[in-house]
């Protein structure tokens, strides 16, 4: 009979437990507070709800129970076992009570529990100062570990081994606590093991016994497990026994549990134990591979409250997961996986990170580059699995004093997978794409006409004067820039960028890295409806440190109410991209566009406090009207070529606007800005701010934020060598005398 089952988290480690679910003929909720959390993908009935709001789960359950009955709630693989409690209590399923779940997460209740059934546990203190730490110490036996109560994965946990290091590891400690609760002990020496058991009506059954590979001290980051344990039966008994009282001291009577038991030179002791299968890929990965038994399938139907199947071994192997740990640095490229996925014994490589990421030397069990899963008829022929694999899986990382723009656009080219070759020159001579895509309308004529329109002007040195340090920064309706250039609105990661960046993470990278370089970002709408509301989201995760531009839909209602959606995040100023009226994108997404009246645009821009800034200006006669309509702002722009074929370059219509509208409005304008010189030449010809689209998507797709700040920081070199070079020391000083403006411009060459 199909159940619904409620799975809490949507992360990789809980995925096997959807996937199974589903397998065993079940409809599947699952919470996650990412909405792209891979299991959210595989979900029947996917609820945005973090797995940590446990009030919030419980009225999600409640109400999707009043839809679709819920028969059972569970987690897999992280510390969600008081939602989990909350819900199955609420909603009368199986499960424990809630005060044992949270002695099963919390690690000071969890070793005040022990401490009350004489399971054997290291001796401990709470502590919540730096103070605590210290009196702490005078009262343990070093070694000590200090680690937040609250956490897990290893954030945060630390070995003290002298008076010296309570301050290092007590910040550490503290910075990883959500509730800054703390808790210290003494350091248990010795093997470890991880256990996985599953209880049905009070009755234990250990399943899979694994030893785990701690390494990284001071820290204890695991870098791989072996099941099963390659230690003697004899030991392994006794780590379970002790296994078994803890799960009995914490209530554990139906569920699940998985424990971390040290074997010390005093006997087993507990490190942790908590009311859940394991994480690491070891109940979902490395268990079933060993033994042939789906270990996560008897979660289920222990949830369900059913008698779980059978947990006798089918077969007899051994199966390892082994960290993928590279230097520190920037990740440029990731290669090799396909190849060593081929080699026998390999079954599954989880990479962590991807071009652009910063990697750290790991200090906690998140923190690593990668997995590896092998299994074969012994540890020595799994391990020489894994040892091949490592010979042809490679990340390449490069310091960061390494970073140059080749490196970016080298790791951009291979995410874009040709949507854009991010060429050196972003000229749109080679462009592989038109629109949908990184290219320009039809022929791709005005795209390259932007880039050919700046030839026509050429810079004037002027060198005998004494200008050593130009100060390159301006205001943007009173927010401070180090540099008169912003971010272009560009939205559409899938549609136009080939899926190279998650929509969210664009825009994230495109803010962020503007922030850090000293300017704001525009962000786009997008053809989908609700597109808007992932820039917004960006933006108010900064503050509101960027300008929201918006299609001119037909409806001005549609318009407002995003106007007032971007007033909410508290957005610098408003905007839309006008030029938008027959854009491609839109149509196909059947969303009305049309021209604006000067009394539409009137609407809008009485509409909101904001300043108001109008997109898509090309001529004399629109910037007028723009200035008679209330507008604040004039985007210069044809849309980065990519609404019209045959359109003049911004460059080109410059002069003849700033002549006529320059003191009632500010003007910025885009379109084939790629260089400092590039800016000086706009801002000497009249333009107050520049905004740049193309550079930035390829900076951002290749090295995320990091990425958008190293290539704008260049520009600001730039711009400050080029006004050394003409004697300007302020933005505001440069004369148009430093441009020299040629006679016959270069015609398109198609």
């Amino acid at each position: 009979m199909k159940k619904t089952i409620m799975i809490i988290g949507g992360g990789l480690l809980q995925t096997p437990a959807v996937q199974a679910a589903k397998k065993m003929g079940h409809q599947v909720v699952v919470t996650d507070y990412n909405p792209n959390a891979l299991g959210m993908k595989y979900a029947d009935i996917p609820i945005v709800m973090s797995t940590r709001d446990i009030e919030g789960s419980v009225r999600a359950a409640k109400t999707q129970n009043e839809i679709t009955p819920i028969h059972a709630v569970l987690t897999v693989g992280t510390d969600a076992s008081m939602t989990v409690a909350a819900v199955a209590n609420a909603l009368g399923l199986p499960g424990i009570k809630f005060d044992d779940a949270e002695a099963s997460t919390n690690k000071l209740k969890m070793r005040m529990r022990f401490t009350a059934h004489n399971v054997p546990c290291p001796n401990f203190l709470p502590v919540w100062s730096l103070s605590d730490a210290k009196k702490a110490c005078k009262l343990l036996s070093f070694p000590l570990v200090l680690k937040p109560t609250d956490n897990m994965g290893a954030r945060g946990v630390m070995r003290i081994d002298n008076r010296t290091q309570i301050a290092d590891a007590f910040k550490f400690a503290k910075a990883a606590s959500p509730s800054g609760e703390l808790i210290i002990e003494e350091f248990m020496d010795g093997p470890e093991l991880s256990i996985d058991a599953v209880v049905y009506k009070g009755e234990i059954s250990i399943t899979g016994v694994a030893d785990r590979i701690i390494e990284r001290a001071p820290y204890f980051v695991e870098t791989g497990h072996t099941m099963p344990s390659q230690l003697s039966e004899d030991l392994q008994h006794a780590a379970c026994e002790v296994m078994k009282k803890g799960i009995r001291a914490l209530g554990i009577d139906n569920g699940c549990a998985k424990g971390d038991i040290k074997l010390t030179p005093h006997g087993p002791m507990i490190g942790e134990l908590a009311a859940r299968l394991s994480g690491g890929f070891m109940s979902a990965y490395t268990y079933p591979l060993s033994s042939g038994v789906d270990l996560i399938r008897t979660a289920i139907e222990i949830a369900l409250g059913q008698e779980p199947g059978n947990l006798e071994p089918l077969h007899h192997r051994v199966a390892i997961e082994r960290a993928i740990i590279t230097r520190p640095g920037i990740v440029r490229r990731v290669n090799g996986i396909e190849e060593a996925l081929k080699i026998p014994g390999i079954v599954e490589i989880f990479i962590n990170v991807k071009p652009g990421d910063r990697v750290l030397e790991p200090r906690s069990n998140v923190e690593k580059s990668g997995h590896i899963i092998a299994v074969a008829g012994t540890l020595v022929e799994a391990e020489e699995a894994v040892r091949r694999c490592h010979d042809v899986l490679s990340i390449e990382v490069f310091e960061e004093a390494e970073l140059s723009m080749e490196v970016i656009r080298v790791a951009a080219r291979e995410r874009f997978k040709k949507s854009c070759y991010a060429c050196k020159t972003c000229d749109g001579r080679d462009c592989p794409t038109g629109v949908p895509g990184m290219g320009g309308a039809g022929t791709g004529a005005s795209f390259r006409r932007n880039s050919e329109a700046f030839q026509g002007y050429k810079i004037n040195t002027r060198i005998i004067h004494a200008v050593t340090s130009p100060d390159t920064s301006t205001s943007f309706f009173g927010t401070p820039l180090t540099l008169p250039v912003m971010a272009a609105p560009i939205t559409g990661s899938v549609t136009n960028m080939g899926g190279a960046m998650d929509e969210l993470e664009y825009n994230r990278a495109v803010v962020q890295g503007c922030m850090e370089a000293g300017t704001i970002a525009f962000v786009g709408d997008g053809a989908t409806p609700d597109k808007y509301k992932i820039g917004l989201q960006a933006l108010a995760e900064a503050q509101g440190a960027g300008v929201p531009i918006f299609k001119p839909r037909a409806d001005n209602r549609e318009i407002m109410l995003r106007i007032d959606a971007a007033e909410r995040v508290n957005a610098v100023a408003v905007g839309m991209d006008i030029d938008a009226v027959v854009f491609k994108t839109m149509t196909m997404k059947n969303q009305a566009v049309g021209p604006k009246s000067p009394s539409d645009l009137k609407e809008l821009i009485g509409s909101t406090r904001a300043p108001f800034i109008l997109k898509g200006i090309m001529t004399v006669r629109d910037a007028v009207l723009a200035v008679e309509s209330g507008a604040h702002g004039i985007v210069i722009s044809n849309h980065g070529g990519r609404v019209l074929d045959e359109m003049a370059g911004t460059m080109d219509v410059i002069e003849e606007i700033v002549r006529e509208v320059r003191g009632r409005i500010r003007i910025m304008i885009d379109g084939g800005f790629r260089t400092g010189v590039d800016v000086l030449k706009a801002l000497a010809l009249g333009a107050d701010y520049v905004l740049i689209g193309r550079p930035v998507a390829i900076a951002a797709v290749g090295m995320g934020s990091r990425g958008v700040s190293f290539y704008l920081n260049g520009l600001k070199r730039e711009l400050e060598q080029a006004m050394i070079l003409t004697g300007c020391e302020r933005i505001t000083e440069i004369p148009g005398e430093v441009v020299r403006r040629l006679g016959e411009r270069p015609l398109t060459t198609v």
